[in-house]
């Protein structure tokens, strides 16, 4: 315990706090506070959000303050901490890929602790190196003061609740996509404004924006086009979050929501993403797959929206049925003494699909592909749903 107090000091008594701190710990303490248990470290770099750092800051400079210092309190043992949750997805490698020469060549040699071991994993990695550049190049005090010039937030969840009510079917999230790693392009005459203009036309009430570029054929200029062409419809940013950095970005974007995923982040990110998106305005998705991440989401306080993604995020497999079979018993109670919006995400293609989610308990539903290339996608929310749901 004495070795933790005394790691807790290094984190507040740096001069100056950057992604890569410039202070060390002595190796002896570090190997007493490893020596405590690997899993020590995750109770320690799991410090109450209402503590120290994780306290919700106001002004700009404490804002920055703060986040760096979780930035770096958290990051040290990322992979250690989401280990003790189930997380299988890796933050960042391990190891670095090795270099071998052999006469004037370089060799790479692929192991367990430099390659990917699924897409997703691949997506966080890409992430990280990208999120740090983009960091370099904006800061978070240069980002904080773009909100001031942001559009004004709109209510993401009371515009799921309105569509529920005023049409006895699921509150409907559509997807501005043109590509995913699993299925390729969608659409190959893809315009962003058109599509969100021809889904809110359709009905939908929310809007969700892919902004991942390398992947996904995002961009957040995408976004930006959207809210600047007058569509009224709530949007969320789809991202791969991993760093506090990126809410603000969004926020200074126009997002009104955004997406954080339970596989990736450990409970403390979430906690203290939540208290950011609060502060901010923004409504948080928190997305699970699986028993054990919805049973760690449910576990923490302020979550409001909860989609249930029927992939398999690891092997990209679909089953409707995760969404039934999570809402049953014990947790479809919580859901609903909670008035927890659910939400029912991916493999989602026919108006037989859609009421086999509600009947599970879903009260908004987030739809991409089967819309996304139909060649009017109002339309295709029409056929999705079996009616009309325009206003």
């Amino acid at each position: 315990m004495e070795s933790l107090i005394s790691l807790k000091a290094h984190f507040y008594t740096f001069p100056s706090f950057s992604s890569k701190p410039t202070a060390t710990i002595p190796p002896t303490q570090l190997n007493t506070y490893r020596k405590n248990s690997l899993f020590t470290v995750s109770v320690r770099a799991q410090m109450d959000p209402n503590e120290a750092s994780a306290t919700t800051a106001t002004s700009g400079e404490s804002v920055v303050e703060a986040l760096k210092v979780k930035e770096w309190e958290v990051g040290m043992f990322h992979n250690e901490v989401a280990a003790t949750q189930g997380i299988k997805i890796r933050r960042r490698p391990p190891t670095g890929p090795p270099s071998h020469y052999v006469g004037p060549f370089q060799f790479l040699l692929q192991n367990e602790g430099n390659t990917p071991r699924n897409i997703l994993e691949e997506i966080v990695w890409n992430k990280d190196k990208e999120v740090a550049q983009l960091k370099e190049r904006k800061s978070l005090g240069m980002v904080y003061k773009a909100l001031g010039n942001a559009p004004p937030v709109r209510d993401f969840i009371g515009a799921l609740r309105a569509a529920n009510e005023r049409t006895g079917l699921p509150g409907l999230i559509a997807e501005v996509k043109k590509a995913s790693p699993s299925r390729g392009i969608l659409r190959e005459n893809f315009d962003p404004v058109e599509i969100a203009q021809s889904y809110e036309k359709g009905g939908a009430a929310c809007l969700s924006v892919l902004t991942d570029e390398k992947y996904f054929k995002g961009s957040f200029e995408n976004l930006e086009l959207i809210r600047n062409a007058g569509v009224k419809c709530p949007l969320l940013c789809k991202e791969f979050i991993i760093d506090a950095w990126q809410l603000y970005y969004a926020r200074s974007k126009g997002a009104d929501a955004v997406l954080l995923i339970a596989a990736i982040l450990p409970d403390l990110d979430i906690k203290y993403m939540i208290k950011i998106c609060k502060i901010l305005g923004l409504t948080a998705l928190v997305e699970v797959h699986d028993e054990r991440e919805f049973d760690r989401v449910l576990g923490i306080e302020g979550v409001e929206l909860i989609g249930i993604n029927n992939r398999n995020l690891e092997t990209f497999e679909l089953d409707i049925s995760t969404t039934k079979k999570l809402l049953e018993g014990e947790r479809g109670k919580i859901i609903r003494e909670r008035n927890i919006i659910m939400v029912g995400e991916s493999g989602l293609f026919t108006p037989e699909d859609i009421a086999y989610v509600q009947e599970a308990g879903v009260r908004a539903v987030l739809v991409g592909e089967s819309i996304v290339k139909q060649s009017d996608p109002g339309k295709g929310i029409s056929n999705l749903f079996g009616k009309d749901i325009s206003v």
